[in-house]
C-alpha cells in the first residue's frame, strides 16, 4: 500500500509517496512509536527540491536515511568514508541507485519529469548503540535483559529522519560551496 501526494519545487513536481509494506503483527513488533508510521518514504527537500528517502529495515525496524546529491563533483561517486558531513552516527551509504524488488523496496526514488534520475544516494542508518528498534522492543518482551532499552537508547521517528536528512542536505551543500571555492572535500 503506498499514498501519493504531489509538491511543487523550483518549477519541478516531484511526487512524495509512502509505502507500508510490512506485516508487524507477523513478525511480532509489539506496540510503540513506530505505529503509523510508513515503511518508506520519498519526499523534496524543501530547501534544495532534492530527493530524500527514508528506508524502515524490513526485519529489525530502524530506519535508513538517504539523501540524492546530484550528478558531479565533490560528493557523486565518492565512498561513504570520504565524504565528511555529519549526520546521525555519520554516513553508512554512498552509491546509485539500488532498487528493491518494486518501487516500495531500495534505495531508489521515483523521479518527477525533468528531474535527474542519476543522483547519487548518501545514507546514514539508526541501528547504533543508542537506537532502539521495533525488533529490540519485541526481544524486550521476550527475552528481556540485555534487550531492555538503556538509558540513553531511543527509537528514532520518521520526524527524527527527516530532520537528520535536511540537515545532512544543508551540510553537503556547505561541503559543495566550499569545494567550489578550494577544489577538495573539507568538513562541513
Amino acid at each position: 500500500m503506498h499514498s501519493c501526494a504531489m509538491v511543487a519545487r523550483k518549477g519541478q513536481t516531484m511526487e512524495a509517496k509512502t509505502y507500508t509494506t510490512t506485516d508487524r503483527a507477523a513478525i511480532g513488533w509489539p506496540s510503540g512509536p513506530w505505529d503509523g508510521e510508513p515503511d518508506k518514504e520519498q519526499w523534496p527537500d524543501e530547501a534544495t527540491g532534492l530527493p530524500c528517502l527514508a528506508v524502515r529495515h524490513p526485519i529489525s525496524g530502524h530506519w535508513c536515511g538517504y539523501v540524492g546529491v546530484a550528478d558531479g563533483p565533490p560528493m557523486h561517486g565518492n565512498e561513504y568514508e570520504d565524504i565528511d558531513v555529519e549526520v546521525h552516527w555519520g554516513l553508512t551509504f554512498a552509491n546509485k541507485c539500488q532498487p528493491g524488488k518494486d518501487e516500495s523496496r531500495g534505495v531508489c526514488h521515483i523521479p518527477a519529469p525533468g528531474e535527474p534520475n542519476h543522483v547519487w544516494w548518501l545514507g546514514f542508518d539508526c541501528a547504533n548503540r543508542d537506537d532502539y528498534s521495533p525488533q529490540d522492543a519485541k526481544y524486550a518482551a521476550e527475552r528481556g535483559y540485555p534487550f531492555t532499552p538503556l538509558p540513553d537508547q531511543e527509537y528514532r521517528t520518521l520526524a527524527y529522519m527527516r530532520q537528520q536528512c535536511a540537515a545532512l542536505l544543508k551540510r553537503s551543500r556547505d561541503v559543495w560551496q566550499h569545494w567550489v571555492g578550494n577544489g577538495r572535500l573539507v568538513r562541513a
